[in-house]
């Protein structure tokens, strides 16, 4: 039982256990994108358990599920996450071994992301059932985030559209909440189709589709200086033949269209459109789009940054032990000090206050960052895009970052497998449900706050009315669940 607010992160340490147990089961599934099987009905079972009614294949996805706790307004949700990344296997030591060579492992560490807003949900729904308190809480099981843009699919299914405000948390080198911004981007994959012919005795038979890629990947290179700052553009050929006497007769090219706004997103998407025509008729090729997903940009919403970082410092730093110092330091000493070098002058770019650059200083020759800075990086725009903008669109959000990572080791890499099932990782997601459930009952407690959120968000999306970016044609992968097979 939850008697008051300031109880939550007593009783959150308290059934620590479950989480952290949860947690290491879904880092050892690792499951890729859409076939999180075992992931989700885990986190779903458990939910059912706690009292919350399960809402399974939502958005068409049949790893997708919603757990709803009470009865109407004010209504919170969190969006947890579970996919796996592909190649990460690690083993759970200090040291780069693959558990399983080639294997997935959960190098974003979702295993922790998706736990640490199931913990703060059911936290929420505690302390809501123990103080009579009206109200409702919802967690979200989102497939599929890197690079399938399940909360995409969810959004245009209307899932969000009811939220007074939601909440997600990202595992990190530093715990902050965010108010940054980060760009949507469109994944599209490009499928010439050409002629085969013997490449030595009747090229001149042969329609290259390889050719009609490279030419395009060429275009696409052209097109890089005649675009702004925020734009990226990156692709990986898929597909380019197989032999070198044969002339290709099938390439694919898979690429990642970034911008900022939508507009410019869909202007310069379409740019990327002509070049692919462009370089099928000078190589006399075909070519079909294969419309993979795509993402919205995201928008933080200060005001609930600002709450988030009241309950941060209520919380207060996490503590490291000697010997979880000691095991980051061994991962921190296989990466290249320029990594950390890199990541100091990038905290110290968002204009840290004084006090706070004195604390930043002191953790210069420390693997890990145990306190709690507050949201510096209103300014900054992430070129990097996540799903969860889509969810922002709809609702008022916030992103909280927690350490979960040393602070040499890059996103998506090994070394981050390697603290995600272990105390390291525990810690920072177990500070993450802390926040995140303190700052969601300030809005049951004091709807003042919550007016304030949802005026922001008004503010924000004045003029800009969410639209699905992933066409209404294209519907989500569909897998076996081999656990029914």
């Amino acid at each position: 039982m939850i008697k008051t607010k300031q109880d939550i992160p007593d009783w959150i340490e308290h059934n620590r256990a479950q989480f952290t147990r949860m947690s290491d089961q879904i880092w050892e599934f690792a499951e890729l994108p859409w076939r999180e099987f075992k992931s989700s009905h885990l986190q779903a079972e458990f939910l059912a358990e706690q009292g919350f009614e399960i809402t399974r294949g939502i958005g068409n996805i049949n790893t997708a599920f919603m757990a709803h706790w009470g009865k109407g307004h004010p209504l919170v949700g969190f969006a947890g996450e579970y996919d796996a990344l592909e190649g990460l296997s690690q083993k759970n030591q200090a040291t780069q071994e693959p558990l399983r060579p080639g294997a997935p492992g959960h190098g974003c560490g979702h295993n922790l992301l998706g736990v640490g807003c199931l913990a703060a949900a059911v936290a929420v729904k505690e302390y809501l059932e123990s103080n009579h308190i009206p109200g409702s809480v919802r967690y979200y099981g989102c497939p599929a985030e890197e690079g399938g843009s399940a909360k995409a699919y969810m959004a245009r299914a209307g899932t969000f559209k009811d939220l007074d405000a939601a909440f997600n948390y990202h595992p990190a080198s530093i715990n902050m909440p965010s108010k940054s911004t980060c760009v949507g981007v469109n994944h599209i994959r490009f499928r010439f189709h050409g002629a085969a012919a013997h490449a030595g005795e009747e090229p001149h038979l042969g329609r290259s589709a390889l050719d009609g890629v490279e030419l395009m990947n060429i275009g696409v290179n052209y097109l890089r200086e005649h675009v702004t700052k925020y734009v990226r553009l990156h692709y990986a050929i898929t597909k380019g033949g197989d032999v070198p006497n044969i002339v290709p007769p099938e390439a694919e090219v898979w690429y990642y269209i970034r911008a900022l706004e939508p507009n410019e997103l869909s202007e310069v998407t379409e740019r990327v459109r002509n070049i692919a025509r462009g370089a099928a008729l000078m190589t006399g090729t075909s070519y079909e789009e294969i419309f993979e997903s795509a993402s919205s940009a995201l928008l933080n919403n200060h005001t609930l940054a600002d709450l988030q970082f009241a309950a941060m410092q209520q919380v207060g730093p996490i503590q490291y032990t000697d010997k979880e110092l000691a095991y980051a330091q061994t991962i921190s000493d296989t990466f290249p000090k320029q990594n950390t070098d890199d990541f100091f002058q990038y905290v110290e770019s968002l204009g840290i206050p004084a006090h706070y650059r004195r604390v930043i200083e002191q953790y210069r020759k420390q693997p890990l960052i145990g306190e709690n800075f507050p949201p510096l990086d209103a300014a900054v725009v992430e070129t990097g895009s996540t799903d969860v903008g889509d969810l922002s669109r709809v609702a008022p959000l916030s992103m909280l970052n927690t350490t979960c990572w040393v602070v040499a080791a890059p996103g998506h890499s090994w070394g981050n497998v390697a603290t995600g099932a272990m105390s390291i990782g525990h810690k920072g997601m177990l500070h993450a449900a802390k926040i995140m459930a303190l700052a969601a009952a300030e809005l049951y407690a004091h709807p003042e706050q919550l007016r304030k959120v949802r005026e922001e968000f008004e503010r924000t999306m004045r003029g800009k009315a969410y639209e699905c970016p992933i066409p209404e044609n294209v519907s989500p992968p569909q897998y076996s669940n081999p656990m029914t097979a």
